[in-house]
């Protein structure tokens, strides 16, 4: 299926969002909870899986949207169609703090390979769903890295990641690496797998894990700096204990601090 062409704009620095024009009859697809805010006349209805497979059975369409749950995500997306007679825009919203990363499916021969849960949008037609690893490593300690979202087709997705974001171009046996959690994504030329840190000192106090991904190429590879699941840690660990106390962030007043720093709810 042909993807529809869409325009777009990305807007913000830190917690940005995309925003795509829609001619008549437009359609764009996007996980739920990603809409931020849209012109009148843009229809929004649920669909199940990716909706690039219209015209298959029952079966093809139970299958894809059960390998979009492996990844994590729900069986149904959201569809924004522009009914109007001219055009119309359609915004969503990156769910944490990082950049928008467009894909134009054209430039990186048809399918791009990134981390599960880190698909936005894109326009419709194109295919979101699981690229499984192959190789055992990468299954047993791949941690975030081991199931992998892969997107088809032939028109824009975009994908967001967390912090800041670094893009690598590998040449033909060049080697990164990389922790796993901060991989955005790469071009399917790239090749994957798990490698052992190595070193007892290293495994058990250098705080890092016990592997890192590595990633040959030729190809492209994006990398972010806050993966969501390193995020998700630092706020855990710095939330309230119980009894109500709370990990101060190192400061030699303590309670004291607490009553000085303008936030004393109750």
């Amino acid at each position: 299926m042909q993807a529809h062409e869409i325009d777009y704009e990305i807007f913000g620095e830190e917690m940005q969002y995309v925003e795509i024009e829609l001619d008549p009859q437009e359609i764009v697809i996007a996980e739920a909870g990603s809409f931020m805010m849209m012109d009148n006349n843009i229809q929004m209805e649920t669909i199940f899986g990716d909706g690039s497979k219209q015209q298959s059975g029952i079966f093809d369409k139970l299958l894809s949207a059960g390998k979009r749950v492996l990844t994590g995500e729900s069986m149904f997306m959201t569809a924004f169609i522009n009914q109007h007679h001219s055009k119309r825009k359609v915004s969503f919203a990156s769910p944490y703090p990082g950049k928008i990363l467009p894909i134009d499916l054209t430039q990186f021969q048809g399918k791009f390979i990134c981390q599960k849960s880190s698909f936005l949008c894109a326009a419709k037609g194109v295919a979101v769903g699981i690229e499984f690893s192959k190789k055992l490593g990468r299954g047993l300690f791949g941690g975030e890295g081991f199931i992998m979202q892969k997107i088809e087709g032939d028109g824009m997705a975009f994908v967001h990641s967390g912090g800041t974001m670094a893009k690598k171009e590998l040449k033909a046996g060049e080697i990164l690496k990389v922790d796993t959690g901060c991989i955005i994504g790469f071009t399917k030329d790239v090749d994957y797998d798990i490698e052992f840190i190595g070193g007892i000192k290293n495994s058990i106090f250098g705080g890092e894990g016990l592997f890192y991904a590595t990633l040959r190429g030729p190809g492209t590879v994006y990398v972010q700096s806050l993966p969501f699941s390193r995020l998700a840690d630092r706020i855990i660990a710095s939330a309230p204990k119980a009894g109500g106390e709370s990990r101060g962030e190192g400061s030699l007043l303590g309670g004291l601090g607490n009553l000085l720093d303008g936030d004393n709810r109750f």
